[in-house]
């Protein structure tokens, strides 16, 4: 489930917010100021943050300098009840990837949300694995496209080796099935859903010390698979 996380000091505002947003399908947690925001992003980093610039403690300029400076890259929505440009332009300079000027509609910081979520899922996607990959005591080279369980050779299909390097580049994250139908079969069309469910079978037989209780490749209910390293 994709995460957000809501730095917000304004109680009646952060509640209404997260109440949108799980009502939109998101696991949404609150912070109402911004030292515990940032201990918050840094201890379990967000998939998306909707960032106060005005709060207590550590304004949103400050979270969002020490944030980037130590390496975390979610997509960062910044709130901000000023209408001067410089404090927008400032905003995005320290790092955030885009605004909503306070007061706002619910739908269109949704559709804002849903727009950066897009956009880092696609870059996600674009994202070239070089380097070894490992979990459990499976390695996996993509450079030379091989991989080893308990350092011997295991054979894959190609789609299978396809399909195990887009849950890969999830880092953790569900995909649906119909993002993987999209992304390693192209919705080609005689491929059906239960395609998906076939090959992931297959990874887990060949993979998962034991295939019926897999520890790594898992099941999201209803929704689609993860990979947990």
């Amino acid at each position: 489930m994709t995460r957000v996380l809501v730095v917000e000091d304004n109680t009646d505002l952060a509640f209404g917010l997260k109440t949108a947003l799980e009502i939109e399908g998101y696991e949404v947690e609150v912070a109402y100021d911004g030292r515990n925001g940032l201990k918050c992003a840094q201890d379990s980093p967000p998939d998306l943050m909707i960032l106060d610039l005005m709060l207590p403690e550590l304004d949103g300029y400050g979270v969002l300098r020490e944030a980037r400076r130590t390496g975390l890259d979610m997509p960062v929505l910044i709130l901000t009840a000023r209408g001067e440009e410089a404090d927008k332009v400032l905003g995005l300079d320290w790092g955030a990837d885009d605004y909503v000027t306070k007061p706002f509609g619910t739908l269109e910081l949704l559709a804002r949300v849903r727009a950066l979520l897009r956009r880092q899922h696609t870059e996600d996607e674009n994202e070239e694995l070089t380097s070894l990959e490992q979990f459990g005591d499976v390695e996996v080279d993509p450079a030379s496209h091989t991989v080893l369980r308990k350092g011997e050779a295991v054979s894959l299909a190609p789609k299978e080796f396809d399909l195990l390097i887009a849950l890969i580049k999830r880092r953790g994250a569900v995909a649906t099935r119909e993002e993987l139908l999209k992304e390693v079969w192209q919705y080609e069309a005689d491929v059906l859903t239960r395609t998906v469910d076939m090959h992931v079978a297959e990874l887990r037989r060949k993979l998962e010390r034991n295939p019926a209780k897999p520890k790594h490749i898992l099941t999201v209910r209803k929704v689609g698979y993860r990979l947990h390293v």
